[in-house]
């Protein structure tokens, strides 16, 4: 029998530092307080941006509480990139190579603490391959969790989008490692619901206080560990579950690296052209043009958690038939495609490249 007392001293810690940083932003808001100016700036009045100090804390006493190595390595494995992440939310000077490498780290320090890496990733050839050595399965683990830390920092934009993602992630990992028996696994994922849970209190709708690059970095390391854990721990579950558990934050960082690429941009360069920011400027201000920014905000983030509960109801319906997640993965990518369509040429019809550029040169 699982034992939620791990899970809500950590909701408890997250609430109670949440309030403790909203309460105190007189003294720290000139290091706190987000960024005046910026591409992706979606609020009006300054607003706290180190929220991931409380998830951290809420974990950390969570972890003492349950003094499980499960629940440990997923604070530990966080950590890390957490605290350059902080240093980013309070200095604005961390570069984004620096922060990639402390995401791979992640994914070491998990290993190093449990043993534990990806065991199989149910692809013709390849387990064999590559999962056959320790060092590549190793490597691919670290490369899996950073692409899940950072796809969470890019949805970051709007009020409980990217801390409500990684909650509907996490609360899907609990209910396969319940369908599995697996009480370890159980409870390292309610301690990261409890923590999350807390600081969503506060951040949404009200939007008090926002994540950060280091609370999305946490939530985001401690999610894709989380993963790596269960396709360790739970053979029967597909690697193509946990992907497709993850599919809108992956495929929103897939899309914008590719579509930054072809306006020549930087990968990691910022800009408001995410399928987030589109609904929020196209969609929601026009049904809701009387509210305020802030009503509109909270909307936006709770339409876009929206966007989680396909591919993830997809994936607990089949976790282990390979070709019906991988079918699950596709059509998830077309529903995303066709809405980013509707949104920026507001038509469903995929735009041809040759009308394209016409359509560019008649813009100018």
């Amino acid at each position: 029998m699982i034992d939620f007392l791990p899970a809500l001293v950590a909701l408890f810690t997250a609430l109670a530092g949440s309030f403790f940083i909203v309460y105190t932003k007189r003294w720290h808001g000139n290091l706190s307080f987000d960024s005046d100016t910026g591409v992706q700036r979606q609020h009006q009045q300054p607003t706290p941006r180190v929220g991931g100090l409380a998830i951290w804390l809420g974990l950390l006493m969570g972890v003492m509480v349950c003094a499980d190595e499960l629940c440990a390595s997923v604070w530990l494995v966080g950590s890390p990139v957490f605290i350059v992440g902080l240093i980013e939310d309070l200095s604005k000077t961390v570069s984004v190579a620096t922060r990639l490498m402390a995401s791979l780290l992640a994914g070491v320090i998990g290993w190093w603490l449990t043993g534990y890496s990806l065991n199989h990733l149910h692809w013709p050839g390849v387990d064999a391959v590559l999962l056959g050595t320790p060092v590549l399965a190793v490597a691919l683990s670290c490369f899996a969790v950073a692409g899940v830390t950072n796809a969470i920092n890019i949805v970051d934009g709007f009020n409980g989008i990217a801390a409500g993602s990684v909650l509907v992630g996490a609360s899907a990992f609990y209910y396969l490692a319940y369908a599995a028996g697996d009480t370890q696994l159980m409870t390292a994922c309610s301690v990261l619901i409890g923590a999350l849970a807390g600081f969503l209190l506060l951040n949404w709708p009200r939007g008090k206080l926002f994540l950060g690059d280091g609370g999305a970095y946490l939530a985001g390391s401690s999610l894709g560990w989380l993963a790596v854990m269960i396709n360790a721990r739970i053979p029967e579950v597909s690697a193509w579950a946990l992907l497709l558990i993850c599919a809108y934050p992956v495929q929103e960082v897939l899309f914008s690296i590719w579509r930054r690429r072809r306006r020549q941009k930087h990968w990691g360069h910022p800009d408001r052209l995410h399928l987030h920011s589109l609904v929020g400027r196209r969609l929601i201000k026009p049904c809701m043009p009387r509210s305020s920014a802030l009503a509109r905000n909270s909307a936006t983030g709770l339409v876009m958690l929206m966007a989680n509960a396909l591919p993830v109801a997809w994936a607990l319906a089949w976790p282990g038939e390979d070709l019906m997640l991988v079918l699950g993965f596709a059509v998830c990518a077309l529903v995303y495609r066709l809405f980013y369509q509707r949104l920026t040429r507001f038509s469903w019809r995929p735009t041809a490249p040759t009308e394209l550029i016409t359509q560019q040169v008649a813009s100018r």
